[in-house]
């Protein structure tokens, strides 16, 4: 099926208007893309980032009368008039194809790897987590879950009780299991990223629970791991110190490198020392125990 693009790029304030005013008309699916180069690393929880000039770009069946579209956009968002509007045709090609042959298994350390559903594990013998890209954060391709993995097979938590904060898709929790846990739970305050975990839990041949946080218990614990952003870690600390064992171990990632310092900062307040600082491009990771005393 041949495809065409409607796109043009607008001011920050009618990025989500031209996108409601995207579906109105038909679009099969509206995407944002940065049309200055301005990254943004930490949107607010439950908000759709957008940039001060997005590019949003409507997909149509290359069939449809692409003027008679424009014309109905410009009636619904009068303020972006018709020469704004670019129209790009899409090379007619297999896009699923396409979309899975980005993604090839990934090695994380020594003995651990994620292996995408449609590929051969390249070995066999090694910890293999079969996991698909999906809607859900983390499958090893951001730099904040490729740490936590890698942290993890140079830390096999081998009998330890785990919790994997922010559980996204499952993939900590499902590392720290093949890696020996004697028990793993989930949370997240997303029921699809519980559900994705699930899901991942179950082609994996594992059973852990996943629960959403506002239902999430747990006796104190010999690891904690959460990756998730400095803001939420920050607010989470007296809960993670509640849930880790003295002397347990902390693992924080999701943040920048340039926040690293106020975290641990934060953190030895309530008694538990970050000592490891890891760093892959902007990204970081802390990691350090809890004091005894506390």
């Amino acid at each position: 099926m041949a495809w065409i693009q409607i796109n043009t790029t607008v001011s920050e304030s009618l990025a989500e208007p031209l996108s409601d005013a995207f579906l109105e008309v038909n679009a099969a699916s509206v995407t944002f893309q940065d049309a200055q180069n301005q990254p943004i690393f930490e949107p607010d929880l439950g908000t759709t980032p957008v940039w001060q000039q997005t590019k949003v770009i409507g997909l149509f069946d290359a069939k449809v009368d692409t003027q008679a579209i424009i014309q109905m956009l410009v009636n619904i968002q009068p303020d972006i008039p018709a020469n704004r509007y670019k129209i790009e045709p899409l090379e007619d090609k297999d896009w699923v194809r396409a979309w899975m042959d980005q993604f090839s298994p990934m090695q994380f350390g020594k003995q651990l790897w994620i292996v995408p559903s449609w590929s051969q594990p390249p070995q066999p013998n090694a910890i293999n987590l079969m996991l698909d890209p999906g809607m859900a954060f983390g499958t090893g391709t951001h730099p904040t879950t490729a740490m936590c993995l890698t942290w993890l097979d140079q830390h096999p938590p081998k009998g330890l009780k785990v919790i994997d904060y922010g559980c996204g898709s499952g993939v900590l929790a499902l590392a720290a299991q093949k890696l020996g846990a004697h028990s793993v739970t989930g949370t997240d305050i997303d029921p699809q990223a519980i559900l994705a975990s699930q899901q991942n839990a179950e082609r994996n041949h594992e059973t852990i629970p996943f629960e959403l946080v506002k239902t999430f218990q747990s006796e104190p614990v010999d690891l904690l791991i959460a990756n998730i952003l400095a803001g939420p870690l920050k607010e989470l600390a007296p809960e993670f110190n509640r849930l880790l064992k003295p002397e347990g171990t902390l693992v924080l990632s999701g943040l920048l490198a340039t926040q690293a310092n106020d975290l641990i900062a934060h953190f030895q307040a309530i008694g538990i020392q970050l000592t490891t600082f890891e760093q892959q491009e902007e990204w970081g990771l802390l990691a350090g125990k809890k004091h005894t005393n506390t």
